[in-house]
């Protein structure tokens, strides 16, 4: 099986965006990050990146819609998710639709839905950020997601992160792993696929406009590979 993704939340690049909001509390986001490699959860899912954000918000309930193309090689797949989600106090519940075009297949069409045809994937996630750390759970419930069987896999990860700042700057540390074998993640048993740290700091190009840049050591125990991203976010 092919890696596929990525995630809103995304996921490897940090959530900064534009955000306006109207009278009514409604909040539009509109961001794009461009990535030297694009890495999710541990895997090298594509070389530099471009990676747009939509989104939208009312009283802790959003829509976001995200995608990743390629800039430096034309066979990355693409891909185009749709997340719906609530938070309220520190907790968040989601589902996100993963749907990838990888250009092998001509009669992938983002509407074709057949349960053993479909390049989407739909995954249920929940967490709780405490402040000090944040706890996530996501697991695949429909969708491209087999065994070798061909019964139902619910492929599932779970991630740690704890933020906190040095030196001016903004840090994350995180911890991720696999809890049981899966196609979907490489994985045989129990593994540890994502061990990063990702530093972010605002560059200021004018005294109204700056850059957010930020800088990701990001190392998979599992499959023994280690990757050193750089990206920026614009935002109009």
């Amino acid at each position: 099986m092919s890696r596929y993704y990525a995630l809103a939340a995304l996921m490897i690049a940090p959530a900064m965006a534009m955000a306006e909001e109207t009278k009514e509390g409604i909040e539009t986001t509109i961001a794009a990050d461009v990535v030297s490699n694009y890495i999710w959860r541990g895997d090298h899912l594509g070389d530099v990146s471009l990676q747009p954000t939509l989104g939208i918000g009312h009283k802790g309930l959003s829509l976001t819609a995200w995608g990743s193309v390629g800039l430096s090689n034309s066979k990355d797949t693409k891909e185009f998710d749709l997340t719906l989600s609530y938070t309220t106090g520190g907790l968040n519940i989601g589902i996100t639709d993963y749907w990838f075009d990888e250009g092998q297949d001509p009669d992938n069409r983002y509407f074709k839905y057949d349960a053993h045809g479909t390049n989407h994937v739909f995954e249920a996630n929940i967490g709780y950020d405490f402040g000090f750390l944040s706890a996530q759970w996501f697991t695949n419930f429909a969708g491209n997601d087999y065994n070798e069987s061909g019964k139902r896999a619910y492929s599932s990860y779970f991630e740690f992160n704890v933020p906190f700042k040095l030196a001016s700057v903004d840090w994350k540390a995180t911890a991720g792993a696999v809890p049981y074998a899966t196609d979907f993640y490489a994985t045989t048993g129990f593994a540890v696929t994502n061990l990063s740290l990702m530093a972010t700091k605002e560059i200021k190009i004018t005294d109204s406009f700056s850059v957010p840049i930020f800088a990701q050591v990001a190392a998979n125990p599992c499959s023994q590979k280690a990757y050193l991203v750089l990206g920026f976010t614009v935002q109009p």
